[in-house]
């Protein structure tokens, strides 16, 4: 195994995860000052003990099974049980070249190390499980990337990412082994996977690969619905990039939808719009069912059975989940017909008017009743302005008011503080998580430490962001922006 590559220009800004460092890996915030932390998480040092590793897998990418691919700028440097007792593996990103790199440097760039330092950090404080950046090192080192796969080539500069997470497996990794009949070490995997992971399977089970595979189909939708719920799209849902833990992984092009749209993909080289975020749902069922596929030489044939039929529990479990999230969000409490409908009805609006998704759903938690019913919609709910010119939206408030009167023990303050906290006022939404990019490559990190702090709060009101427009419609300059591919 190649260890990881250091850097050659000198680390001249470093990011940090207070959160991250001291309560999840037990350090005080003062070593993070140290030359040896430095070193450790630029990949110049390596602990006493550790064995870099990267890991191998395959995966089908956008659908096509892409053979071999693995770990090709990313070093596992250890695993750490912390005082809570959690095991986690601690992973650099960008460190250098493995034996998967192929053609590439093994690098990662500012960028894109910027996005996921933030991205993680908001899909955690949102509550959605993932994986979490502790540091960000960026280097005056020189790295070349087409970012857009347009053949326009540019400079940009190396960074380092350390990332935490429960553990990295992903579906790939068990595609392999299955792909190339290692079916030994494919079972000793999968054993070791649940012996670690998956405490509600009994290893010593025989039908323990099945039970395996029910726990990974319900999370995966409960996952997914999580995404849909806030308007995260991850991108590039291949099976190589799909935790087997059911955690977000791999920030590569994600996006936060901003205008509602099913067809919003942030992934500018999605052509055929493949990971849209309205086909989410449906992705993971393929993921799944390539999953099963690679678990079936170790299943015999009522097992197999048994597996599909689970698999074909996955779209009701997404959509309960789905349903439950989004009468949540609209305050609904109960089960009542028509609730499906009602939420329905306000997508269908949203998308007519490319009403702000996260905002729409916020200022319906901070607007009253009687301002709704009155369809008086002061100027501070611009989202709910954009929707109200829809023809058919005084019907929607009426069915939705309607609704909202057989919510039982309830009050309108009562309905408006539940729903803020889980519509969320700050989301990571690309024209945000640009400008701290642009501002970090002329080694201003003032928005990167802004954002960490706004993020961490998403559901309060922070006079800072709303100040630097975090809750305002989309600035004028970054209407058309495109995410980069590369990273």
């Amino acid at each position: 195994m190649l260890p990881a590559t250091p850097l050659s220009a000198a680390c001249c800004n470093l990011a940090l995860k207070e959160e991250v460092l001291e309560d999840i890996l037990d350090l005080d915030l003062s070593v993070s000052e140290t030359d040896d932390f430095i070193q450790l998480v630029s990949g110049e040092k390596i602990l006493f003990g550790s064995v870099p590793l990267a890991h191998r897998y395959g995966g089908h990418q956008f659908g096509i099974w892409a053979d071999q691919l693995g770990d090709g700028r990313a070093h596992l440097i250890g695993i750490y049980m912390n005082r809570k007792g959690e095991k986690l593996e601690l992973q650099l990103k960008g460190s250098g070249k493995t034996p998967y790199s192929r053609h590439s440097d093994g690098r990662a760039v500012l960028r894109s190390s910027v996005r996921e330092f933030l991205g993680s950090e908001a899909v955690h404080h949102l509550g959605i499980p993932t994986s979490r950046a502790a540091s960000l090192v960026v280097s005056d080192d020189e790295v070349w990337r087409d970012q857009f796969y347009d053949g326009n080539v540019v400079k940009e500069r190396a960074a380092v990412v350390l990332r935490v997470a429960k553990s990295w497996f992903r579906i790939g990794s068990l595609e392999i082994l299955a792909h190339y009949g290692e079916l030994d070490l494919l079972r000793t995997l999968l054993d070791f996977i649940i012996q670690e992971h998956f405490p509600s399977v009994d290893v010593g089970e025989p039908n323990r690969y099945v039970d395996f595979f029910s726990v990974v189909v319900s999370e995966t939708a409960q996952l997914i619905a999580l995404w849909t719920s806030v308007g995260f799209a991850h991108g590039v849902c291949n099976t190589d990039n799909f935790s087997l833990l059911s955690i977000t992984i791999d920030y590569g092009p994600f996006g936060f939808m901003e205008a509602y749209n099913p067809d919003f993909v942030p992934n500018t080289s999605d052509d055929e719009r493949r990971y849209k975020i309205g086909n989410q749902a449906n992705i993971g069922m393929f993921n799944l069912n390539k999953l099963l596929q690679a678990l079936n030489p170790l299943l015999d044939p009522r097992q197999k059975q048994l597996a599909a039929l689970i698999l074909e529990g996955y779209p009701d479990l997404y959509y309960t989940r789905f349903r439950e999230l989004f009468k949540a969000k609209l305050g609904l409490l109960g089960e009542r017909k028509g609730d499906e409908d009602l939420i329905a009805f306000l997508l269908h609006l949203m998308e007519k008017t490319a009403a702000d998704f996260t905002m729409t759903f916020r200022q319906l938690s901070e607007i009253t009743q009687s301002q709704l019913q009155e369809l008086n919609i002061p100027q501070q709910f611009w989202a709910l302005q954009t929707i109200s010119k829809h023809e058919l939206f005084p019907a929607w408030v009426s069915q939705y008011l309607l609704r909202l009167k057989s919510n039982m023990n309830d009050s309108d303050s009562e309905r408006r503080k539940r729903m803020m906290t889980v519509n969320p006022r700050y989301v990571l939404k690309n024209w945000m998580a640009e400008s701290a990019v642009r501002k970090a490559e002329r080694n201003d990190f003032s928005e990167v430490r802004l954002l960490q702090q706004v993020l961490q709060h998403p559901f309060q009101k922070h006079s800072t962001a709303e100040k630097a427009g975090y809750a305002s419609p989309t600035p004028s300059w970054a209407k058309n922006l495109r995410v980069s591919c590369s990273s």
